[in-house]
């Protein structure tokens, strides 16, 4: 299913054909959102900073506002820009999408305050869950298990304290936000310090807030969410469950619906207890409730609500034939909703389904997942009623380093899981991005693994799995993908390679072996956050130098060996391109 296809099959009648649609977020979710506006026949304002004004959302749009230059404070995280966007264009409605503000509570008082209406839940639900402090005590007041962990203070000790009381290991985790970042697991007293520092500093950078909590660390874990919905009159439902234990470094890889390997009895808890938290705290929109699966004992514990879309909305969707943008369009105008409490069941019992999706992005899967830039010269997208492509780019589509790497979305469905499975790899096998290395490669790795094919995956798995160094498909002159190498993932980027990646992500570049000249150089086009060395300091092999931003992902750089500083020639808040020198050695 393409850009321009309907991808739902239950009609959400369009409550005001007078509303005005302002996205308030940019590439995939913005085209999506879009598609929704132009099938009711209304108004859609896109907003873009100056590296997205040809952007395919912006050409999509009804009409278009700009917001600012590329720096994210000033264009898709300023909250001025964006209301002030939505005044001048006229719009009714605000859509944060996900990710960005989409969860911030100021935002949606801002919007309201300016006489708008917000498209999702009343500031207040918002404002609950987007503390995961808060939305804990709410889970357990709603009698809702939550994972045994400490959020009584942010004393540095206290916390320690908490961490020896609880048992090592432990995760620490950002309370604000979500998308991985702010995560740090600590396997001893002796690691804790480290973990926390890291931790607050990277929740800090991301969300503008330090506050942590230390839980238990559940060595087998599942990552299972329920969709739900609920609307201004009390209603409230569940639309099922999703599997998203596949994950690299806490970002989703790959997803699916239904949930596979779930007992029913614990599926049917975790729905009951998902529609009774989103009834506790009156919430009127479309969210999403995870949940953590102790794969050993099949326990659940609650993790985090998403007050908003998330990315791995398009699987329900999919399986449901229902569309979840009208829906939370709908309620945000007020709109009951009537469909039954038993909607997903009685979906699936009249036409099984089971859909997958693969996050396709500009990553180079080979090299640690290196982000990469460069020009999409060709796109070629397998055709299919059960294909669906849900994407930021076009042919000709710019990859810059400011935003996200995920460059769009395969989703292919089917009447069993099994048979999803192996449409995906024969979507994979068909799908071109030429210009610039993408994953697309890594994931046809990934759902062959027999691991993958029977369901029986914790959010660890990738981290205890040996990857390939390189592709094995490309490789394989008898293969399609061999056979077929010049025009599939040609590795042609302006992101070159200037350090040894880590399996943690970081990059090791001092030489230690004193040579003069030697020098740290920027692996790839990014923000410098963080410089934590000066001129004459002495540094240990593993030590951090700097920590660089690209694609919404903090990438530390560290030393290989003993060595001295000569000089630091950038600062925090700098922006470097690829192979610019950053620290050199004595």
């Amino acid at each position: 299913m393409t850009n321009d296809e309907p991808m739902t099959t239950l009609s959400i009648p369009c409550p005001n054909p007078d509303m005005v649609v302002l996205i308030a977020n940019r590439g995939e979710i913005a085209r999506r959102v879009i598609r929704t506006c132009t099938e009711w026949g209304i108004e859609s304002v896109a907003v873009y900073a100056d590296p997205d004004a040809d952007a395919p959302h912006v050409a999509e749009a009804t009409r278009s506002e700009h917001i600012g230059p590329a720096a994210l404070d000033q264009s898709y995280l300023s909250i001025d820009a964006l209301v002030a966007a939505a005044t001048r264009s006229g719009a009714t409605h605000v859509h944060p999408g996900y990710g960005f503000l989409s969860e911030r509570s100021e935002f949606a008082d801002a919007v309201t305050a300016a006489g708008l209406t917000w498209v999702g839940p009343s500031p207040k639900s918002v404002a609950s869950m987007g503390s995961k402090i808060a939305a804990r005590t709410v889970a357990v007041d709603a009698g809702v298990p939550v994972i045994p962990g400490f959020n009584e203070s942010q004393d540095p000790n206290e916390l320690a304290a908490a961490a020896t009381t609880i048992g090592y290991p432990v995760l620490v985790k950002a309370s604000a936000g979500g998308g991985g970042k702010g995560i740090r697991i600590a396997h001893s007293p002796d690691e804790f310090d480290t973990a926390l520092a890291d931790a607050k500093t990277e929740a800090l950078r991301a969300f503008g807030n330090d506050d942590v909590i230390v839980e238990r660390y559940i060595t087998q874990p599942r990552h299972i969410e329920v969709q739900v919905a609920g609307d201004q009159h009390g209603n409230a439902i569940d639309v099922g469950t999703r599997e998203c234990s596949v994950q690299r470094r806490y970002q989703k890889v790959l997803e699916e619906a239904p949930a596979p390997n779930l007992p029913p009895a614990v599926a049917s808890a975790m729905r009951q207890a998902a529609v009774e938290l989103t009834k506790r705290i009156g919430y009127d929109s479309v969210g999403t409730i995870e949940f953590i699966v102790d794969a050993a004992t099949n326990e659940f514990f609650f993790l985090e609500m998403n007050t908003r879309i998330q990315v791995e909305h398009t699987v329900t969707e999919q399986v449901t034939g229902l569309d979840l943008i009208a829906l939370q369009l709908a309620i945000s105008c007020g709109e009951p909703i009537t469909l039954s409490p038993t909607f997903f069941d009685d979906a699936l019992a009249a036409t099984p389904r089971h859909a997958v999706e693969a996050r396709i992005t500009a990553e180079d899967p080979w090299a640690q997942h290196l982000p990469q830039t460069g020009t999409v010269s060709t796109l070629v997208v397998p055709d299919g009623e059960h294909i669906r492509w849900d994407a930021a780019i076009v042919s000709g589509s710019e990859i810059s380093p400011y935003y996200d790497s995920m460059i769009g979305k395969l989703i292919v469905t089917a009447t069993s899981r099994g048979e999803a499975l192996d449409a995906l790899e024969e979507a994979l096998e068909n799908l071109t991005v030429d210009g610039l290395t993408t994953n697309v490669s890594f994931h046809r790795w990934l759902v062959a693994r027999s691991e993958v094919r029977t369901g029986l995956v914790t959010t660890r798995f990738l981290d205890e799995t040996a990857l390939p160094t390189s592709s094995p498909f490309e490789s394989d002159s008898n293969s399609p993908w061999g056979q077929r190498r010049g025009r599939r993932i040609t590795p042609h980027s302006s992101v070159a390679a200037f350090a040894s990646p880590t399996r943690d992500g970081s990059w090791d570049q001092a030489s230690g072996d004193g040579d003069a000249g030697s020098d740290v150089r920027a692996p790839f086009p990014g923000l410098i956050t963080e410089v934590l060395v000066a001129p004459g300091d002495e540094v240990h092999a593993g030590q951090t130098l700097a920590t660089i931003e690209a694609m919404k992902m903090l990438h530390p750089i560290t030393a290989s060996g003993a060595t001295r500083i000569d000089t630091v020639e950038v600062n925090p808040g700098d922006q470097v391109e690829g192979g610019t020198v950053l620290i050199t050695f004595s």
